[in-house]
């Protein structure tokens, strides 16, 4: 069984669907609202445990009730969550989504307890490092916690792949130590310290260049709707993307590093994961909510059997 260690937040979201994304000052009526698990740690943690891997979190959440819910609702996913410790003093995250009719979306993230996932904490879960396969991270933790854990991967042989979500700079100390990362163009640009239209007009064989020169061995850069771009030694490679019917792209990405993590895991080729994981993030796209919507191992062989 693949096993997979994941470094990273954990927040409960509320998500109402509304007509539009509200603009600045104005009020929109939407309809069904939501109170899902989130947080793009946790989001990929369930995502991995729902294909069958063996996964264990390392998070942080506050001392009250929607800690209680989110510890409830990872062990019900079978997830280790020994290192999902409690702060008495920082609520649990929270995020406040709008989901538009065309499935965009936008979030604001009270961080919380989050931020308060300190390199201790991670170095405190060093044996679970010792047997995995692959550590998932993002960027919702403090990153000064990204990097020890890193770090701790790298020692243990365990390969890293980096969601560099919300994009930031981040320096060559941490991403020498990323085997697979795994930006959107909007990352990518911000990555580089660029302007996005800087890189939209790109192509394949130059985008791949562009990411790989931030330092790392390779990079999945996700497209959206136009699938993924694969970068490597050998150069660059399109994963096409999957036609099905959004409605709520909320969880996509971290349903895409989820399937490619575990992928990784079973010792597919890069672009055979990037696939597996493009798979998983277009069914993400097909239900409402963050964890609601992140498929099981059954649907995606589906998916792939029918394409």
């Amino acid at each position: 069984m693949v096993r997979v260690v994941v470094v990273g937040s954990a927040n409960v979201d509320f998500v109402v669907q509304t007509p539009h994304i509200p603009r600045p000052g104005e009020t929109v009526l939407g309809h069904n609202f939501v109170m899902a698990m989130g947080g793009k740690g946790a989001n990929q943690a369930v995502g991995a445990a729902r294909l069958g891997a063996r996964v264990s979190f390392v998070a942080r959440v506050g001392q009250d009730v929607f800690g209680d819910q989110c510890l409830e609702a990872y062990r019900a996913e079978g997830i280790d969550t020994r290192f999902v410790s409690r702060d008495a003093d920082e609520a649990t995250g929270v995020a406040l989504i709008a989901v538009a009719a065309d499935g965009e979306n936008s979030i604001t993230v009270a961080s919380g307890a989050n931020m308060r996932l300190l390199p201790q904490h991670v170095r405190a879960a060093e044996e679970i490092f010792r047997e995995a396969d692959v550590l998932v991270m993002q960027l919702e933790v403090p990153l000064e916690t990204v990097l020890a854990a890193a770090q701790l991967a790298a020692k243990h042989g365990v390969r890293v792949v980096l969601n560099p979500a919300p994009a930031q700079k981040l320096p060559s100390e941490l991403l020498a130590l990323v085997d697979v990362l795994t930006p959107n163009r909007i990352e990518l640009a911000m990555l580089l310290g660029v302007q996005e239209a800087e890189i939209v007009g790109l192509d394949d064989a130059q985008l791949a260049e562009r990411a790989l020169s931030l330092g790392v061995t390779n990079a999945v850069i996700t497209l959206g709707a136009e699938g993924a771009l694969v970068a490597d030694a050998r150069g660059a490679q399109r994963v096409p993307p999957f036609r099905v019917q959004p409605v709520d792209t909320t969880a996509a990405g971290d349903a895409f590093n989820a399937g490619l993590a575990v992928a990784l895991g079973r010792g597919e080729p890069l672009v055979t994961a990037a696939r597996y994981g493009a798979a998983c993030g277009a069914l993400a796209t097909t239900k409402v909510g963050a964890q609601p919507s992140l498929p099981r191992a059954e649907e995606v062989e589906a998916l792939l059997g029918g394409a």
